[in-house]
């Protein structure tokens, strides 16, 4: 028999990690070439893991919520074969985060101990034999692991946490939680888990996964960016008449249909390149200026979370390529098919509020980038027009357009500049171009 080990995949260029979400097989379970053995989340994509063997799973080394580094191995599948463990198409080794390279060690010499961890069979709390070979590896008895808060599903440690812990052990004092005597069990899962107030009447519903990372990410922008807002209004009714006009002509030759979103992003990546400033991201005290403009697009999903897939190269589409990236994009996005590599790597985003009914927003930051553009609902309205003859007030289709941006390193010039110049672009749209 020969012992296969099943990796992480590599899932993208900028991926580094992924959370177990759900082990499909058990061990003991048979398992046939291509079968799903788990499930893994990147952010806010899921994909599941296939096996490139038939075998027998044999052994399950991370749990359920546990964080794996691109190319660790999960679990291990026994074949018909040799005697030694045969592997999988080698992983590109990809460079780590260094609070991961720092304590590489320590996972590696917990690795070797986990079929001999130490006994918690005095505690109430699970520890995955990761977790408990990491800390027996590095001296923690039990009663100091009971003390380490945990992040994961009913407050327990992760490998994340247990490593957390032990880069801070000594310099800071660990969390501990003074419980009363008795009962034991109900002191565990008081500490662990707080139970929210109900008058009987209301339901109460936790977060879906999603919804936990959504909040987070917004939470870290607003306390990170010192966010500013700038509003325009755009007069976009020679977009519409022209789009009116050749929308079917395009579904006819391209077989996309043309909406305003691929007219808008083109025009947007096309600004952005003239303003390259609001193309950044900041690091501490540096400003890195993106060689790329990677355009996010904020799309509804039927959950009604949100997510971003990214448009690379944005500035180097035309707009029946851009069309073709929008759609695809969008209907993967709403079909829950994206992979890890198409919701990274934005330098801008783009959400469109007015999708929802909104003339306006003012949407939050999505870090690491600066900037952020609402694009609001498209209305008649009455406008003043002005010609050499004179001005008469005529119905023109109006678009409100907010800009949000960190003021730390965008200041209002530069914020409103960019949405005039969108403005005075998207205002002479020539109606009679083709496409």
């Amino acid at each position: 028999m020969a012992r296969f080990e099943l990796k992480l995949p590599k899932m993208g260029e900028s991926v580094a990690e992924a959370t177990i979400t759900s082990w499909l097989k058990e061990v003991g379970d048979t398992i046939e070439l291509d079968d799903t053995v788990v499930e893994v989340a990147t952010d806010k994509v899921d994909s599941e893991v296939p096996s490139e063997v038939e075998g027998t799973l044999v052994e399950i080394l991370f749990d359920k919520d546990d964080v794996v580094q691109v190319g660790q191995t999960i679990a291990i599948i026994e074949t018909e074969g040799g005697d030694v463990v045969q592997e999988a198409t080698p992983v590109a080794k990809q460079e780590q985060p260094k609070e991961v390279a720092a304590i590489e060690k320590t996972v590696e010499v917990a690795k070797e101990t986990v079929a001999s961890p130490m006994n918690t069979s005095d505690s109430d709390r699970f520890y995955s034999p990761l977790v408990k070979s990491i800390a027996q590896t590095e001296g923690i008895s039990l009663e100091e692991l009971e003390t380490v808060a945990g992040t994961g599903k009913d407050g327990r440690v992760t490998k994340t946490d247990i490593l957390s812990y032990i880069e801070n052990r000594g310099k800071v004092a660990s969390k501990t939680v003074t419980t009363p005597a008795a009962p034991k069990a109900a002191d565990s899962k008081s500490v662990t888990k707080a139970t929210p107030v109900s008058n009987g009447a209301d339901e109460v519903v936790e977060m879906s996964r999603m919804g936990k990372l959504i909040a987070k990410h917004m939470v870290d922008s607003v306390q990170t960016s010192a966010h500013v807002q700038s509003f325009i209004e755009i007069d976009v009714t020679n977009i519409v008449n022209w789009r009116n006009k050749v929308k079917d002509a395009f579904l006819k030759r391209e077989g996309e249909k043309l909406t305003f979103t691929p007219i808008f992003m083109q025009t947007i990546a096309a600004t952005l390149k003239k303003y390259p400033m609001l193309n950044i991201s900041v690091d501490g005290d540096y400003i890195i200026k993106k060689k790329d403009i990677n355009l996010g697009m904020a799309a509804a999903l039927p959950d009604e979370n949100l997510i971003v897939p990214v448009i690379k190269n944005a500035d180097q589409l035309n707009l029946v390529g851009m069309t073709k990236q929008v759609n695809d994009l969008a209907k993967r996005a709403r079909a829950n098919n994206l992979k890890p590599d198409e919701i990274s790597g934005g330098t801008y985003t783009v959400t469109n509020v007015g999708s929802f009914g909104s003339i306006t927003g003012t949407p939050i930051i999505n870090q690491p980038q600066v900037a952020i553009l609402a694009l609001g609902a498209i209305v008649k309205k009455p406008a003043v027009i002005e010609t050499p003859e004179g001005d008469f007030i005529g119905i023109r289709h109006i678009m409100m357009v907010s800009h949000s941006y960190d003021h730390r390193v965008v200041n209002g010039a530069a914020g409103g500049k960019f949405i005039k110049t969108l403005k005075e672009t998207l205002e002479a749209w020539d109606v009679n171009q083709d496409f």
